[in-house]
């Protein structure tokens, strides 16, 4: 068992606690909705940017290129100031939403390097301009640009042709709770210059609400102990300190400390609670004022302050360490914390080789920790990355895991305690009591969860995660499945069985495709005979409750065809899909349809692998079987041809008038869904189930009107015996040929880099509907939205987004699985080649893996033209992994970090093989 292995195996064990210290800091807690108690939710206004370095927040923390622990009690990141700067760099820039031209947008260069599982080793990189941060100019000219320009970067500025400081933060662990740091700090400019470095230790504030849940009964503190180390003591944490290696002038450490406590006369005219605040060390390093700091080495922030003059081309390497104060390690009370476990002596714990607590911390032994953490992180990767990959592949999919690692998130709210407020602080304003969720009342979120990003979205997305999961699946099977389950427990999952969307709105709906990851994740986690059956059933019984939900509240007339808002896909649509049509009309959603089919049918899966032990589930399964039949035919045929048109050979929405159905025929992902509702049964499955295949047969025999125009058969192999599949799918094969034709056609949804959200035909041909006296358009946008819906900060008219994309693989695979060879397409549409359904899934994969690998030219098509990441550039290697990406040039969008799904692309690698 490699060295990571092990560790995996002893933090879900819970005999060592290596998974209690990561990468959980956010990375913008002001602008969030919890932080937000204006009376009618002005979220971005109530918290702004330039109230985050003075005001406590309530509900996290956020930090640069920072750690916690799983609780978020003590907080360590750095903080840094170029001498040209208005203020303090301790945490990343962006637009709000009201400020971008196509909503918020963060302007900064950060890259995730490396992490493990266990985060026993990380490594990011901060990129930090010599001249001063152009933060006026960045919102200035952001908000007047229009929404057909496109986003204006940091690097637009020009802030970088003056130099810039690579700040690069490593992170290994002795032991699970003795953390060594390492910053190392480049000078990229031509003249020396000069750096004011913070690392810096805090608690995050839980004691000045008056809540009672978060174990604060005590105020924890930070003591400086001698002259190179402090102490940090919480009632829950028990005690660390924080060492800092001295100065290479031999100088001893400079420690400066404050209170995390809100600076109230800056911001609101009153008195202070504290002589020093938040701010602190903002004011005394850029505006030199002594007094700002506490006078006693004492309080709930501290840094370690040091001011580094670096020649071009030179570094400078500070070195910092966390661990379990020696003192406290025996002999003292067990913490008190949900993640708590014993602390033994520190002669007994492991500490790597030969590091010990107490001398000399920063001995040899420290750089031999990190080598061998970095060991072993290339150990791990190298077991778990195909090695037929080429060097380029493995770079983009060891970035990739790294950015997924990274953008866990510790993610505090309880809904409840947000609506009535604090005992400590003033009531929150009547209107909050039926304002943004309060039908969620129930909803305790206290968990480390992967974020879709941490600056853009840093709140969970229930859709999102469900992609997480498959790459978690791959390097962390039960951190997988955790989450899976998380969201369907009793402080999760809505007690009328609704799974929370997002903090904006907890009662949006997005795509059922939960279920779908639990298979996945199952599947992946072992072979057959020792599959978790524990987890699958655990999540079987919830996900009933939350089909049960789409069933009531999203097919009001139990026709089997759904609505349910905008799914995720933002605005796809004619008209904003989440907001209420006018009286009379309706909308019957192909997607919101085929999303119901693919979720009742992955269903039927889960329980005839449960009934193959457990006869009970036999049952459930004759109900899933007949309502995907249900659903399908409706698609098909309901009122004619359902949600087909025939003359197009496409699925598309339809909007009901007073009872009179006018499709939408717009050529939109849309359409494509209802391929991905494909399951192939094995008939040796369905033999060992009698119960099953009786109702199955009687359903057949008694109901041929439903399974008339839908997938459902068997077909015999060239030797004339049965190969025991049977086909489940929304379009017969005719059907899924004609659809193919427009998915395959580069004129249409093809682009060289995967397949387009909206078909290119609708750049020349735009869709027009005359509705309550408004002309509505859709065209082809293949980069940044035009259109305000959902704040503008996403566009699914026209660019490649990963879910879909790797959906549509998956379901080719399936159908390849059941048609073989007997069913070859024109792959691209003209080009003479007929492909199986396989290598039709192969051709998308490789378009998809074609955006982050180093063309002819040496540019990655991801990057665009930004000369940032040029092939002679220091940044060639740096990896970004982008929302979506336009839909003909294959450059990024929309949220820079959003590794979650776009991690996607590490099965996709794996699958070109």
């Amino acid at each position: 068992m490699l060295t990571e292995e092990r560790r995996l195996r002893e933090a879900h064990e819970r005999t060592a606690n290596w998974q209690r210290w990561g990468p959980y800091l956010s990375e913008r807690q002001w602008g969030t909705v919890r932080e937000d108690y204006s009376a009618g939710g002005d979220t971005w206004n109530y918290f702004p940017h330039d109230h985050a370095r003075s005001r406590a927040y309530r509900w996290g923390e956020d930090g640069l290129l920072g750690i916690c622990d799983r609780e978020c009690r003590l907080c360590f990141a750095i903080a840094l100031w170029n001498g040209r700067d208005p203020i303090l760099k301790e945490r990343l820039f962006g637009v709000t939403g009201p400020e971008g031209n196509h909503g918020e947008d963060v302007k900064e260069a950060y890259f995730y390097l490396d992490s493990t599982p266990t985060h026993s080793y990380l490594r990011g990189l901060y990129r930090y301009p010599q001249a001063a941060f152009p933060y006026e100019t960045l919102v200035r000219e952001s908000r007047r640009r229009s929404r057909h320009e496109s986003e204006f970067e940091l690097a637009d500025t020009g802030v970088f042709d003056h130099g810039w400081f690579d700040v690069e933060v490593e992170y290994a662990k002795a032991s699970p709770d003795d953390i060594l740091i390492r910053i190392t700090i480049t000078n990229r400019g031509p003249q020396p210059a000069t750096l004011h470095l913070l690392p810096t230790l805090w608690f995050r504030n839980t004691w000045s609400w008056g809540c009672t849940h978060e174990g604060c009964e005590v105020k924890p503190r930070i003591d400086q102990i001698g002259s190179d180390a402090v102490v940090a003591r919480h009632a829950t944490l028990g005690a660390f300190r924080l060492a800092a290696d001295v100065d290479p002038s031999g100088e001893p450490p400079r420690w400066l400390f404050t209170e995390n406590e809100s600076n109230s006369q800056r911001l609101f005219g009153h008195e202070n609670s504290s002589a020093a605040v938040k701010d602190a060390f903002h004011d005394f390093v850029v505006h030199g004022r002594e007094a700002a700091v506490s006078p006693r080495p004492v309080g709930t922030k501290v840094a370690e302050y040091r001011v580094l003059t670096i020649e071009p081309g030179g570094e400078s390497v500070v070195r910092l360490r966390l661990f379990v104060e020696p003192q406290s390690a025996a002999g003292s009370p067990t913490p008190r914390g949900s993640d708590a476990v014993s602390v033994p002596d520190a002669s007994s714990r492991p500490q790597g080789p030969g590091l010990q607590i107490s001398g000399n911390v920063f001995g040899s032994e420290f750089d031999q920790v990190f080598s061998a953490r970095r060991r072993e992180t290339d150990e791990f990767y190298a077991a778990h990355i195909p090695a037929s990959m080429s060097d380029a592949e493995r770079q983009v999919a060891r970035q990739a895991y790294a950015g997924l690692l990274w953008s866990k998130q510790f993610y505090h709210f309880v809904v409840k305690n947000w609506l009535e407020g604090d005992p400590d602080q003033p009531r929150p304003p009547a209107e909050r009591s039926r304002g943004r969720n309060h039908d969620w009342p129930h909803l305790f979120n206290r968990d480390v969860i992967s974020m879709p990003d941490k600056w853009e979205y840093p709140w969970y997305a229930a859709w999102d995660l469900a992609f997480h999961t498959l790459p978690f699946a791959k390097i962390d099977p039960e951190f997988a499945k955790s989450q899976l389950i998380l969201f369907l427990r009793e402080w999760y999952l809505h007690p009328n069985g609704q799974l929370p969307a997002y903090e904006w709105s907890f009662s949006d709906v997005n795509p059922p495709v939960h279920a779908w990851a639990c298979w996945r994740v199952y599947k992946m986690t072992g072979p057959r005979g020792g599959r978790d059956r524990v987890f699958l059933a655990r999540v079987f019984h919830k996900l009933l409750l939350n089909f049960t939900w789409w069933i009531n509240r999203k097919d009001w007339e139990g026709n089997n065809l759904f609505s349910g808002g905008f799914l995720g896909l933002d605005n796809v649509g004619v008209f904003d899909r989440s907001q209420p049509l006018p009286s009379g009309v309706q909308l019957e959603q192909a997607d919101g349809t085929a999303w119901m089919a693919f979720f009742c049918a992955t269903m039927l899966s889960i329980a005839l692998e449960l009934a193959s032990e457990d006869p009970a589930y036999e049952d459930i399964a004759s109900k899933f079987f007949e309502h995907f039949v249900a659903i399908a035919n409706a698609t098909n045929t309901l009122g004619g041809d359902g949600l087909w048109n025939e003359q197009d050979g496409f699925y598309y929405d339809h909007l009901l008038v007073n009872g009179h159905a006018t499709p939408l025929r717009v050529r939109s992902i849309v359409g494509i869904i209802p391929l991905f509702a494909v399951e192939v049964l094995d008939d040796d499955v369905i033999q060992h189930l009698p119960g099953f295949r009786k109702r199955m047969e009687w359903f057949l025999k008694n109901c041929p009107e439903l399974s008339r125009n839908i997938s459902y058969m068997e077909r015999e192999t060239d030797g004339g015996t049965t190969d025991g599949h049977r086909l489940l799918a929304i379009p017969s094969r005719e059907r899924l040929v004609r659809v193919l034709r427009y998915v395959l056609d580069e004129a249409e949804f093809l682009s060289p880099f995967g397949i387009r959200s909206l078909s290119r035909w609708h750049r020349d041909h735009p869709y027009h509907l005359e509705a309550a006296g408004q002309r509505l358009t859709i065209d082809y946008v293949p980069g940044e939205s035009t259109s305000d819906m959902f704040g503008g900060n996403s566009n699914w008219r026209g660019p490649i987004w990963f879910p879909v994309n790797y959906l549509l693989v998956e379901a080719l695979e399936r159908y390849h699985h059941f048609y073989g060879d007997t069913l070859r397409v024109e792959c691209p549409v003209g080009s003479g080649r007929l492909l199986n359904l396989k290598e039709v899934a192969g051709e998308i994969s490789s378009r998809l893996v074609r955006l982050f690998l180093p063309n002819a030219n040496g540019r990655r098509p991801c990057f665009g033209d930004d000369p940032m990441f040029a092939a002679d550039s220091p940044g060639r290697d740096l990896l970004l992994f982008h929302e979506y990406f336009h839909g003909d040039t294959g450059r990024g969008l929309g949220a820079s970090h959003q590794t979650g799904w776009t991690a996607l692309i590490t099965r996709l690698l794996e699958g070109c093989q």
